[in-house]
């Protein structure tokens, strides 16, 4: 007789991260079956997958992981930034539901969507491995939040040392399916999807000193299924080679590019974020500005994990899922949204989720 499999609950199956550790554990004959949950309605279900509506902020999430192994947590909202009270709630203490509901449920494995932006600022040579502090940077509500939950792990493993606590510290993460909802959350409505061509840009510039990590969202659903197979815990930094700095994105767009003063694009930021023309703030520049450079090898060699995918290759399919507005079936990743940009300048660009 074969083994029993796992099942697993995924909050948070329907973004760009949840879609692609859906797929991943479908495709796994070692798991028997994956609870999709996602606050707004789901896709249809298939036979190893079964959906259910929930919002981390008032459900009953106890009875919902009742019957899973493990919990996989990656449900969050980065908009409204003109209301971090909003996100808060969402974010932190309906994390804390989920842990919280995980222990009393039983679950033997949580696994946390952690980040980069976890980490304190850092500019240094080496790259920062998961011993390294996650402080956060306090001018930005994403990075406050995530800091703020690692503390919260931390007493919770102290509480429940029967649960495999993992945290998956991604760096920034890119498909095609999810450029058109990332377009929405960052960059705002008056990006036109079509102009983003390398032709386009004899010269590109770029703040002073950017640099930064990027994986293919495929890859990370990997990551979380070796993750639910593996018996390790704690932190794994999760990012692809090579470095994306201002030379290696000139070479991905084939152009030129030129430095601009840090503190001058955070102003122009600041600006139009003021004026409700983007709907990311200057505190998530600041932040993207001073994140560390993740030394990768630990989920390497304990979880045996290797990208397929390059952070340059993840970027093109970014921009080409940018240019032809690429989409998926899922709320956050349809495209377009009901009542397009028209309807994300009524909900005043970052001001309301």
């Amino acid at each position: 007789m074969a083994p029993e499999g796992k099942r697993v609950a995924v909050v948070g199956a329907t973004g760009n991260i949840g879609t692609s550790v859906v797929r991943a554990l479908s495709d796994d004959p070692g798991i028997d079956e994956v609870l999709a949950l996602s606050r707004r309605h789901p896709p249809v279900s298939s036979a190893k997958v079964r959906w259910q509506r929930t919002d981390v902020r008032e459900d009953d999430l106890v009875d919902r992981f009742s019957s899973v192994d493990t919990v996989i947590h990656l449900g969050w909202l980065f908009q409204p930034t003109r209301n971090p009270l909003i996100t808060w709630h969402n974010n932190v203490i309906g994390s804390i539901r989920v842990f919280d509901a995980a222990a009393a449920a039983g679950v033997r494995d949580l696994v946390h969507a952690s980040s980069v932006a976890a980490y304190g600022p850092g500019r240094g040579t080496h790259p920062v491995t998961e011993q390294s502090p996650t402080h956060g940077w306090p001018t930005s509500a994403y990075s406050r939040e995530k800091a703020y939950l690692e503390r919260y792990l931390d007493a919770f493993e102290l509480r429940h040392p029967e649960i495999r606590v993992v945290r998956m510290r991604t760096a920034f993460c890119f498909q095609p399916r999810s450029a058109e909802e990332q377009r929405r959350l960052f960059a705002g409505p008056f990006v036109i999807n079509r102009l983003v061509r390398p032709d386009l840009l004899p010269v590109l510039p770029v703040p002073k000193g950017l640099r930064f990590q990027s994986v293919h969202s495929a890859d990370v659903g990997e990551s979380y299924r070796l993750a639910v197979h593996s018996e390790r815990g704690g932190a794994f930094n999760i990012a692809a080679d090579p470095l994306i700095d201002a030379t290696a994105l000139g070479e991905l767009l084939g152009t030129r590019t030129t430095t601009l003063p840090p503190r001058l694009v955070r102003r122009a930021v600041a600006a139009a974020w003021n004026l409700h023309l983007v709907p990311a703030s200057p505190g998530l520049f600041a932040t993207f500005m001073n994140l560390p450079v993740m030394d990768t090898g630990r989920a390497r060699q304990e979880l045996g994990w290797t990208p397929q995918h390059s952070s340059t290759t993840a970027v093109e399919e970014f921009l080409r899922g940018l240019r032809e507005a690429t989409g998926a079936n899922t709320p956050p990743l349809r495209s377009p949204l009901p009542g397009g940009r028209v309807q994300e300048l009524r909900t005043g660009v970052g001001q309301r989720p």
